[in-house]
């Protein structure tokens, strides 16, 4: 069984990486390199129905594999509205400028290998769900039902936090102002709490494949979200932008969501 999940692991990495390489002659040709972040979601529905399709094809599976669609899907649309029509993000273009001339194949070690790889270590939960999932009995239904509360409850918060947010911009009067209403009242980050709780939630339903190994995953995409490329990234540049934010941070958690403490506290 492990030499399988070996094999199925390293086909799922070049399936990761034949994406990543794809979408990269995409944004030669678009000259946009923020493309990555579109098809991100994307990638995760890809790896999640390969691995049932060369697995067991257990129909429980189908499950986790649906839910990871739907957040996939969700996240991809939503990113692709949000960004139409506003070019590559400055991220990227910080990176072009530096890079010049080289930046067509220094992106695709930088950007696209290095967060194909990421995916596909982030996705082991659903590795071992799609190609070993059993029957479930005794306390493996309370696990199992216990990953599909963390991933509802990250779906909803990400989701709604996404929209909330899109009204909030989306009315002028708000303009330069900090958004701390709906979700945000509690933590300055529900869709990253929303993300965090959802690949946890896979790694739970994983568990009763025997998936606790596969922690790895979720927990490097905690640490990216919080250390990396989500929380420090945003906030620095809000702060920089936005002096109402400092305030809003002292008053509102990061991450987990909890009362809003009192102004100038």
């Amino acid at each position: 069984m492990f030499e399988n999940l070996i094999t199925a692991a390293l086909a799922g990495l070049g399936v990761a990486i034949g994406l990543m390489v794809f979408v990269w002659l995409i944004s030669l040709f678009c000259r946009d390199a923020s493309l990555v972040d579109r098809y991100w979601g994307l990638g995760f529905v890809v790896l999640a129905w390969f691995w049932w399709l060369t697995g067991a094809r257990d129909e429980l599976a189908l499950i986790p594999v649906g839910l990871v669609t739907l957040w996939g899907l969700r996240l991809s649309l939503y990113l692709t509205w949000r960004n139409w029509g506003h070019g590559e993000d400055y991220r990227y273009r910080e990176m072009r400028d530096k890079h010049q001339g080289h930046f067509w194949w220094v992106s695709l070690f930088t950007v696209f290998l290095l967060q194909g790889v990421i995916m596909w270590v982030v996705a082991m939960p659903l590795l071992v769900i799609g190609q070993v999932l059993p029957e479930l009995s005794g306390p493996f239904v309370a696990l199992f039902c216990l990953g599909g509360l963390f991933w509802l409850t990250g779906f909803v918060f990400e989701s709604l936090g996404d929209w909330q947010l899109a009204r909030f911009k989306a009315d002028s009067d708000n303009q330069g102002r900090v958004m701390d209403r709906g979700l945000w009242r509690y933590t300055r980050h529900p869709n990253y709490f929303g993300d965090v709780c959802v690949w946890w939630g896979y790694w739970l339903m994983s568990l009763p494949a025997g998936g606790w190994w596969t922690a790895f995953g979720p927990a490097l995409m905690t640490f990216a979200i919080i250390r990396f490329s989500g929380v420090s990234l945003l906030e620095k540049s809000l702060k920089d932008k936005k002096p109402e934010y400092v305030d809003y941070v002292r008053r509102t958690n990061a991450l987990i969501p909890g009362p809003p403490r009192p102004r100038g506290s």
